[in-house]
């Protein structure tokens, strides 16, 4: 290998890991404003911990329910949020409309996703580009291992006081739900895949056959 040629090598090996140096250490805010940006779909699995200010190990004997499923979402206003363990229960928008289905009680909830995304938590991951139309958002420090990023519903009727997000290496690695009447929810994502292979007809919400439907 010549000079020239070995000096481009060396060039281009240290230009990419200055990149990823800098995608390591760019503040939440940087990382997860280009999330956004880059990221128009996604799939992945989640666990989720509902916790109240009361609801520690130490003040009950045990930790706790951690929830699992798995999720999909394509921008803006499709997805859909399966909770799998302990009760299957399926949240889903056509980008419309929400479906809430209890397997259990075969009960299915319809509510016009316009009314119900607006600055929930599920317009973070789910909505379009334009957060900062419903959230102030704020750089929150790093915490264990990954850079956080505080958002506040500009609505004064939004059940959530604040959402905190934890990003890694650009991409969503945490979320923790704060609402007005002191709980807590902690959802942590694991193989997230963004931009995979989406059609707009897997997003159709398909009636359970004999189901009670709810209109609200």
């Amino acid at each position: 290998m010549n000079f020239n040629k070995k000096f481009t090598l060396v060039a281009l090996l240290a230009a990419g890991a200055l990149t990823l140096t800098g995608a390591a250490h760019a503040g939440a805010l940087e990382q997860f404003k280009t999330f956004v940006a880059s990221t128009h779909a996604a799939r992945g699995e989640f666990s989720q911990q509902q916790m109240k200010k009361s609801d520690t190990k130490a003040a009950t004997g045990k930790a706790a329910q951690v929830s699992t499923g798995t999720f999909v979402f394509a921008r803006p206003g499709k997805f859909i949020w399966t909770y799998l363990k302990p009760y299957e229960q399926l949240l889903q928008a056509d980008g419309e409309q929400l479906y809430i289905f209890d397997k259990d009680l075969n009960q299915v909830t319809v509510k016009k996703l316009g009314s119900v995304l607006g600055s929930s938590p599920a317009a973070i991951l789910f909505g379009s580009n334009d957060l900062d139309k419903n959230f102030t958002l704020s750089e929150a420090g790093s915490r264990g291992g990954l850079e956080w990023l505080n958002a506040k519903p500009k609505a004064k009727d939004s059940t959530f006081e604040q959402i905190s997000i934890g990003l890694r290496n650009g991409t969503p690695e945490a979320m923790e739900l704060h609402d007005a009447f002191g709980s807590t929810s902690v959802i942590s994502f694991k193989k997230f895949e963004k931009n995979p292979p989406l059609s707009a007809q897997q997003f159709k919400f398909v009636m359970p056959k004999g189901a009670d439907v709810f209109n609200n």
